[in-house]
């Protein structure tokens, strides 16, 4: 028998439930950083995560605008399902509200004993309504709550929990909620805890208090502006590991980022030709449209000892799996009778292969209009239909990752399955119709 001095000095095998945190950015595209391939923008910190961790190349997004993107991420629904499939405003401050009804999951990760956060950007309802951040699970908000609100770099007032906290609109807000999460994750070291880390950045207006290494370079001041917006998301991200790091609980954190949705500019713009954001044509398509360049992410998983580090997939998931992915890293189950569109990760995210599925579905509502956009994907094969009188144009993304050749003509019966799927996927709300 081992003296028991002895099985005291010998390390503990990590047992404690992970602590999660999913960064999302706010219209990043996928070409702006240097893993997948960006020269004139700096991300160090994104390019140590996809060294140290696993680099998505096919992550998709819950659709290509914010509120109804977030509202997939945060209940684990498809835009054929979620309650919010546009950007809808409400006067005089916030977005529709996610239902009452409508289970997130912070909320099932507050039930297997995570304490909760969200800091940046919410947009699925204001306080006083059924979608506010403290009903839907989150124990702690700091920042923006409705996303015209957060167009505003320098506001005249912030959010700490649900209180307004006047500014004099000379503070770079992002200082005021990088510091909010940087608290939040010491304050709860001894874990488990969930940080949703919504921030702003590169969103316009591109407001910003420091270019720095870009400040001299012969560029537009909002290609300037832009870049080193960019380069403050990495660069408080890095913030971000660093404390994991100096906590020493980096070995039991899951950190993932992903943006919301494409790029606001089209690929003919300044900041889309500047940046080169297509990646010489890889991908087609920016923010609000079907293509992938609309709905593919740069996404990174970091997990020290747990996460595969190089790794760099081609494998496909979508921000409806986040809800199922995060119940399952908690130790706990899915209530009986709960609905989600999303497989657990947990094994992909491990080394193994992507869950099988049958398809990945989008949609999106702009404008008061019944005529929402859609696309749907079903092994290699992409179908979009950019209106509900549009014809349905299809994609083999195997070979055409760049949505440059349409194969309907040539593939009658694919359209046709599209099209039966596309049905499938979808319940028809009166707040989303499609025609």
């Amino acid at each position: 028998m081992r003296p028991l001095l002895l099985l005291l000095s010998l390390p503990v095998l990590a047992t404690a439930k992970p602590n999660i945190i999913f960064m999302l950015s706010d219209d990043l595209a996928q070409g702006d950083v240097g893993a997948y391939g960006q020269e004139l923008i700096l991300t160090p910190t994104l390019d140590r995560m996809a060294k140290e961790g696993t680099l998505y190349q096919q992550a998709y997004s819950g659709t290509s605008v914010c509120a109804p993107s977030r509202s997939s991420l945060m209940t684990g629904l498809h835009m054929g399902h979620c309650p919010i499939r546009a950007n809808r405003e409400i006067q005089p401050e916030g977005q529709k509200p996610l239902p009452a009804e409508t289970v997130t999951v912070a909320q099932l990760l507050k039930k297997e004993g995570y304490a909760t956060a969200c800091t940046g950007k919410w947009g699925m309802g204001m306080f006083d309504t059924t979608g506010s951040p403290f009903k839907k699970g989150f124990d702690r908000f700091f920042g923006y709550n409705c996303q015209r609100h957060a167009h505003s770099y320098f506001p005249k007032y912030i959010y700490d929990n649900d209180k307004r906290v006047p500014l004099d609109g000379k503070t770079y807000a992002q200082d005021l909620v990088q510091k909010a999460a940087l608290d939040f994750i010491r304050d709860n070291k001894e874990g488990p805890f969930f940080l949703f880390y919504a921030m702003t950045l590169p969103h316009g207006r591109y407001e910003i208090d420091d270019q720095g290494i870009y400040k001299d370079k012969d560029w537009s001041e909002k290609e300037k502006n832009y870049a080193a917006m960019v380069t403050r998301l990495d660069h408080d991200l890095g913030e971000v590991l660093e404390l994991l790091e100096e906590l020493k609980i980096a070995d039991n954190t899951l950190v993932i980022t992903a943006g919301d949705n494409g790029s606001s500019f089209a690929p003919s713009s300044d900041i889309g030709k500047r940046f080169n954001q297509t990646m010489d044509g890889k991908l087609r398509g920016f923010k609000r449209g079907m293509y992938e360049g609309a709905l593919r992410q740069a996404a990174v998983a970091w997990w020290p000892g747990k996460v595969p580090a190089g790794r760099d997939t081609d494998e496909p998931w979508a921000f409806w799996d986040f809800l199922p992915t995060a119940v399952e890293l908690a130790g706990g189950k899915l209530p009986d009778g709960f609905e989600t569109d999303g497989h657990s990760l947990v094994s992909f995210l491990e080394g193994g292969d992507a869950p099988e599925r049958d398809y990945f579905y989008w949609e999106l509502h702009e404008g008061r209009k019944p005529n929402a956009i859609q696309a749907i994907r079903f092994g290699d094969w992409k179908a979009v239909k950019n209106g509900s009188k549009a014809k349905v144009e299809l994609y083999d993304l195997a070979k055409d990752p760049g949505e440059k050749n349409d194969l309907a003509g040539d593939k009658p019966d694919l359209v046709k399955k599209a099209v039966k799927l596309m049905a499938k996927a979808r319940v028809d709300d009166p707040a989303w119709p499609m025609k």
